[in-house]
C-alpha cells in the first residue's frame, strides 16, 4: 500500500480491537475448576486450550493436575478415580465432565454461583 491510499484499507488490515467480555468485567467468581489430565494426551491439550478460554471470561484459572504425576508423587487416587477418562473437569470439587469440555453446561453451572 502507498500513502496516499485510504486509511479504510489500513484498517482492514488489522485485527480487531481487543475487548473484554461483559462476563469478564462482572466481579470475579469464586469458583474452583481443575482439569485432570495426562502428558501426552492430546483430547487433554486441546480441553485444556478450550476451558481456558471459557473460564477467562469468569476471570479464573483452572489448575491442571496430571494424574500420573500425581501417582508417582505418591498419591495414586486422582489415577485410579480419573485416569480412564481424561480429561476430566472438576468444578468445586465434583466431576463436571469428562473426555470433553461441556461447554454450555459449564457456563450455565458457572452462572449458576454468581
Amino acid at each position: 500500500m502507498h500513502c496516499n491510499q485510504p486509511i479504510a484499507a489500513y484498517a482492514e488490515r488489522l485485527p480487531p480491537a481487543a475487548t473484554v467480555s461483559p462476563l469478564a468485567q462482572s466481579s470475579t467468581m469464586k469458583a474452583t475448576v481443575e482439569l485432570m489430565t495426562r502428558a501426552g494426551c492430546h483430547a487433554c491439550a486441546a480441553a485444556e486450550h478450550q476451558l481456558r478460554t471459557v473460564l477467562a471470561d469468569y476471570g479464573i484459572e483452572p489448575s491442571v493436575v496430571d494424574v500420573d504425576a500425581a501417582a508417582e508423587a505418591g498419591d495414586p487416587s486422582l489415577r485410579a478415580e480419573y485416569g480412564d477418562r481424561v480429561p476430566v473437569i472438576v468444578l468445586d470439587g465434583d466431576e463436571h465432565s469428562y473426555w470433553e469440555v461441556d461447554e454450555p453446561r459449564l457456563r450455565a453451572d458457572l452462572d449458576g454461583r454468581r
